[in-house]
């Protein structure tokens, strides 16, 4: 591997990373989750249904992950709506208190087993570590879920949980989170990257936090629609974007190498 500057002298020190369907293929695991959740509760779900249930799943279009995030409900409330909310779409039964406990069971042990790395995100923390830079996560998920994420796709080792919605009791885009990350891997918020899916919680919120803002655009469906206009507006305050890990190596090299103010 071969980097233009090193870290240490010039402009990015560590890096911060998201976990779901950056580091992680969370996409698929629910697609695996979701698969046994329609065959016990969507009996009279189509095949060409599969796709919509996925795509219903994480567009969460009624918010109840993002009031999770910003400390307004638990993390069981906001599952057991979004089953709820899955089922009326699907037509399913209303899960009450004891069939919600059932069908989380059945949706974990689906989603847990389905955990994988993207295939390149091994070989980008082993490159970044080596070149001298310093990683760690930043996640909406609670620290102790997002470890044994980290510890079954085999990057715990190299890549600390640091920070997690509970660690302030609020998550992303809260620039409070992205500045107890920094602290806690030793960096300025100025010479630290954060990479995420998200465009908006996550690379947009770090440049506002005073990050350097890396927005991972992988090709196929987005979770949500992102207007064109969103993406040009978010290049023009700072945010940097790739269409795969693969690509940061490289792109933190170009970082590094723009003149400070």
């Amino acid at each position: 591997m071969s980097w233009p500057l090193s870290p240490g002298s010039d402009q990015v020190d560590g890096v911060l990373f998201d976990i779901d369907d950056t580091l992680v293929d969370t996409r698929a695991a629910f697609g695996r989750a979701l698969e046994a959740v329609a065959g016990r509760y969507l009996p009279d779900l189509g095949e060409d249904e599969h796709g919509q249930v996925l795509a219903t799943w994480r567009a969460d279009r009624d918010g109840h992950y993002a009031r999770y995030t910003r400390g307004e409900i638990d993390y069981r409330s906001q599952r057991m709506a979004r089953a709820n909310a899955l089922h009326a779409a699907f037509g399913g039964p209303v899960l009450d208190d004891t069939a919600y406990d059932a069908w989380d069971v059945l949706f974990e042990q689906g989603f847990s087993a389905a955990w994988s790395a993207h295939a390149e995100a091994s070989q980008v923390v082993d490159d970044l570590t080596a070149a001298g830079f310093v990683v760690g996560a930043l996640s909406n998920a609670a620290v102790a879920y997002q470890s044994s994420k980290l510890e079954r796709v085999g990057l715990i080792d190299r890549v600390p949980m640091l920070v997690g919605v509970d660690t302030l009791g609020v998550g992303k885009p809260d620039p409070r989170v992205f500045r107890e990350a920094c602290r806690l891997l030793g960096t300025s918020p100025g010479r630290t990257a954060y990479v995420g899916d998200e465009l908006d919680v996550d690379a947009v919120a770090a440049v506002r936090a005073g990050l350097v803002g890396i927005w991972v655009d992988r090709p196929g469906p987005r979770r949500v629609p992102v207007p064109q206009g969103a993406v040009t507006e978010a290049r023009r305050a700072g945010v940097h974007v790739i269409g795969s890990l693969g690509e940061l190596p490289a792109l933190l090299g170009q970082v590094a190498q723009r003149p400070t103010a």
